[in-house]
Parts: C-alpha cells; structure tokens; sequence
C-alpha cells in the first residue's frame, strides 16, 4: 500500500531534520513513544529503513533521504494548495510578490509602477525575503510570483519570463586597495588573503568551502564588508543596499546574470497574467546592457 498519510509525512520530516526522536517529538507536540511507533509503522509499510538507530544517535539511510526531500516537496504542495484555495475565494486580496531584499531595486519599482497604471490592476503586496528563499516560497504558496535570478536561484518547475541581463560588481569595503580599481576580474578577487569571499548557502543549504564567513542575511553581509572581513561579487542591480563603507567595482569577466519574473505553472489567475505583461514591457527598458 503506497499511500501516505499528511501526518506521517509530517512526524518523518521532524525526525529527520531533528536526527534526535525527544527532540522531534517535542516540536511535534506529542510522547515520544507514539512518535517512535509512527516511524516503525511508515518503515514497514514502505517495506525499507529510513533510519538508522545506535547509541549515536540517528541518522538518515539513502531511502530515507529520498523521503525527506519527497515529503518536503509533498507538504509545501499541501500546505500551497490550501493557502491559494483560501486566496482565491478573496476577490480583494492583493497578489503577493516576493525577491530578495535589495535586489533589483530600481526594476521593482519601474515594475509595481507600470502594473499600477493598468486598468483595474491587483494590489501587489511585495515581500521580501533572504537569498534563495524565493523558491520555498513559491511552493508554499506564501507567494504568488518572484523576482528571481539565473543562475543562481532555483527555477526548477516554474514558468518565468526573462527581463534583463546585467553584469557584476563586487562589493569591497571602501578602504581596501582593491576599492581604487576601475575594474577587476575573477581572479583578482579570489583568494585575496586579509577579504575572503563571503560565502552563501548552496541550494540544499550546505555551504562551499573556502576561508570566507559564512552569511545568512544581507545586513549581516553588509556589516561583515563594512568592517573590512569579506567581499563578495553580485549583479550590479543589487547595490541598492550599499552602505556609505562599501565600494562597488565591476567584475569584466563575471558571468552575466538574468532577473526573471517566475510563477508556480498552476496558477492560472488574470492577475498574475497582467502581472507578467507589465513585466514583459519593461524588458527593454528596465535596465542599462551589461557591464563586460
């Protein structure tokens, strides 16, 4: 029998995140002894281990691996088709937008602007949101549409339309020797012994390794190149949070960057439909040509 209940999935997901029943089963609310039982039961029915237990403590076999990503994926698809549900049966709710805080700035605004000036346009709600956390988003159903970019952002499963190409600048603290260039390339900003590039979560929330900090927020980034710690190579759109301590210098040789609008494929709504339209419209417009 493969179906699955909501509930198992939910309780798997606790423990495998957690690597710890006591602790899953406080999260969850419930005794650890039924917590444990559920899990035993998922196993048999699935006919595979999903865990394996010793005195260490708990880890994930390959299958239950599998399982984490599957569940997750099932439950924000669960969770998003009763959040969209609830939307859609309030005509005056406004449509939910979500990028990353200070990432292309002057794009959002030539956006919401030109969406403003459509006959009966939706209300945008505009949400922001840390790195690479448009995606969730999006499958939680938290969001309607994104502002996104390629490739650094996970686009899998979604429609998007393109809207410009830039090119990228580091952002150095101000009074590093680096700062006085007009230019730099890749190789000019790796590896500089006293400004480690910062270093981001990968997708699956890992980080690379390397000398950098690792970074969570943008304030934390910004801090972080203010006080002369790292520096870090971003599309030139995103300096709109640039502090008075940072300096911006284009990198000649950094891949370009595309900023998408992306949406789930399921949504049908007008509004995200004119949405698109007024973001199409800006294409040409939007920004200067890239930088390289």
């Amino acid at each position: 029998m493969d179906d699955l209940e909501t509930r198992e999935l939910r309780y798997f997901v606790a423990v495998a995140e957690e690597l710890h029943f006591g602790r899953a089963a406080g999260r969850l609310g419930i005794a650890q002894p039924p917590l444990s039982r559920a899990i035993r039961q998922l196993e048999r029915r699935l006919g595979v281990q999903l865990l394996d237990r010793d005195r260490r403590g708990v880890a994930l076999t390959d299958a239950g691996s599998v399982l984490l990503r599957e569940a997750r994926a099932a439950l924000d698809a669960v969770a998003a088709a009763a959040r969209r549900t609830r939307r859609a049966g309030d005509l005056k709710r406004p449509l939910v937008l979500v990028t990353k805080a200070g990432a292309s700035h002057e794009l959002l605004q030539q956006l919401l602007d030109a969406h403003a000036n459509e006959p009966g346009a939706t209300p945008i709600e505009v949400l922001l949101c840390e790195v690479g956390e448009q995606a969730q988003l999006l499958r939680n159903g938290r969001a309607d549409v994104a502002l996104m970019h390629h490739p650094f952002d996970d686009l899998a499963g979604f429609d998007t339309e393109d809207l410009c190409v830039e090119g990228q600048v580091a952002i150095l603290p101000a009074k590093h020797a680096l700062a006085t260039r007009d230019q730099l390339t890749l190789a000019d900003v790796r590896d500089v012994p006293d400004l480690p590039i910062a270093r981001w979560p990968r997708l699956d929330g890992s980080y690379p390794d390397g000398p950098g900090p690792e970074v969570h927020t943008q304030s934390q980034l910004a801090q972080l190149v203010a006080l002369g710690k790292t520096l870090l190579v971003i599309p030139a759109s995103s300096r709109a949070w640039q502090w008075p301590e940072h300096v911006a210098v284009p990198v000649v040789d950094a891949p370009n960057v595309t900023t998408v609008i992306a949406w789930p494929p399921s949504s049908h709504s007008p509004a995200i439909t004119s949405l698109v339209r007024s973001a199409a419209g800006l294409r040409d417009t939007a920004l200067p040509a890239p930088t390289g």
